[in-house]
């Protein structure tokens, strides 16, 4: 009996010995029957174990992945963070750069708003003079006038120029007065400026200008604060993150190397059920291996009638190069042979379909896992609903999966499998698929694919 856990020959070698399933006599088997029965019984529970702890294996790899993805951009958003955290300290140092300058600017002006000051104070002083001066000339000319006056025809020249002198003196007074009265004002104003931009040692008598410019100062100061204490934390988010990366990779090695041990054990699984479906003792199985061979031969017959009769060439039923369909997702492709296959396939997937009510679908599928033609409930055209269309619009599109893959290059007379098949909105049900080759002419062209669901 250890002979039956061998690991036997790859699914797409076609010299791996395998006979189709029959009923035998009970006369043949009568003792290792019952035994046989147990044996088929233990190993689809299993298989469909082994396919859960698989699909669940593989859910966590995938979700290990994007989290994987997620600390990746963080870590990358981190560094952004950093860059900009020394970005704002350059600016910072340099603001404080920028601060220093423009206060000894502000001390400079101070020191140029005092000799202004000064110079304005001079100016008033020589302002008094000339009033004064030309106080006393109105008054010399005043007395000149009265001595004209005395002095009757003789004097009348001189009193002109006297009076002319008088009322001259009266005008530079009275500018002298304005600019007086101007520069008093200007002395005042510039004495109020000079007072701002000054620096003052004592904080309560500091101008309104150093004072701004202390605020702007403290801002700065606080803002490289912030940005040092940041730039701190994120070192050490960064260190952090690090560790997880480290982690998510260790965790991913893990899980990769738990879904190679799974589909080992599954292997193993799916093994022991064709020992048992090929034994000849009939099982649950039986008829679906039988209906997928005779699918496979009628699917197989149709192709040979269409090169027969010039509807399709060989190059075309060949065709492995797939056209992408814009704008589809899941991403569809199409092939010179899909008129053909949508014609022909139908009446026998279909038909297939009415085998039981276990049955999940029936497809053909070429040597690359393509499925042209889907099962008419799975064949819909794709309504831009990612969940839905995943589900419904399996046509056109290439399964080169685990399963698909290997049904599609099975070259064996039949091929069990057991998995987790995706059915959208995050429903999951594990089945039993049998695979039959389809060969045309003498040219494998790929695999008649029926699934269907364990015995409830």
């Amino acid at each position: 009996m250890m002979s039956l856990f061998r690991r036997a020959p790859s699914p797409d070698s076609p010299s791996a010995p395998q006979a189709a399933p029959h009923a035998a006599s009970t006369e043949a088997l009568p003792a290792l029957r019952p035994v046989i029965e147990a044996f088929a019984r233990h190993a689809g529970t299993i298989g469909r174990e082994a396919a859960e702890v698989r699909g669940q294996i593989d859910d966590a790899r995938n979700q290990s992945k994007r989290q994987g993805e997620a600390v990746a951009a963080l870590a990358a958003q981190l560094a952004g963070i950093n860059e900009a955290q020394d970005a704002i300290h350059a600016v910072a140092r340099g603001s404080q750069r920028s601060v220093e300058q423009a206060r000894q600017a502000v001390s400079a002006v101070g020191s140029e708003v005092g000799g202004i000051v000064d110079t304005l104070r001079q100016v008033a002083d020589a302002a008094g003079s000339i009033t004064r001066i030309a106080l006393q000339t109105r008054l010399v000319a005043f007395n000149a006038s009265v001595e004209a006056k005395r002095a009757g025809e003789a004097g009348r020249g001189f009193g002109v120029v006297a009076d002319a002198v008088k009322a001259l003196a009266g005008q530079v007074e009275t500018s002298s007065k304005e600019i007086m009265s101007t520069v008093k004002l200007l002395d005042t104003r510039i004495e109020a400026l000079a007072r701002e931009v000054q620096p003052s040692s004592d904080a309560a008598r500091q101008g309104a200008v150093h004072r701004a410019l202390q605020e702007v100062e403290a801002g700065v100061a606080s803002v490289t604060a912030a940005a040092h204490q940041s730039r701190g934390v994120s070192d050490g988010l960064s260190e952090q993150m690090a560790r997880i990366e480290a982690e998510m990779h260790r965790v991913a090695e893990a899980l990769d190397g738990a879904m190679a041990r799974s589909d080992g054990f599954l292997s193993a699984s799916e093994q022991m059920i064709e020992v048992v479906a090929g034994c000849g003792v009939e099982t649950p199985d039986t008829p679906y291996i039988r209906a997928a061979q005779q699918a496979a031969g009628q699917i197989a017959r149709l192709l040979e009638d269409a090169l027969r009769t010039g509807t399709l060439d060989a190059a075309s039923l060949f065709d492995d190069r797939y056209q992408p369909v814009a704008g589809t997702q899941p991403q569809q492709h199409t092939t010179r042979f899909n008129d053909i296959a949508d014609r022909l396939f139908p009446q026998v997937q279909e038909r297939m379909l009415g085998l039981s009510d276990r049955v999940v679908f029936c497809i053909a599928a070429d040597r690359n896992g393509y499925v042209s033609t889907h099962n008419a409930q799975y064949n819909q055209p794709q309504r831009g609903d990612l969940a839905w269309d995943t589900a419904n619009s399996r046509y056109r599109r290439i399964f080169n999966d685990r399963t698909g893959l290997a049904s599609a290059r099975n070259q064996r007379p039949f091929l069990l499998q057991t998995y987790r098949r995706d059915m959208g909105g995050g429903r999951f049900v594990v089945m039993k698929e049998c695979a039959a080759p389809i060969t045309v002419q003498g040219r494998h062209w790929g695999g008649l694919r029926l699934a269907f669901q364990f015995e409830r």
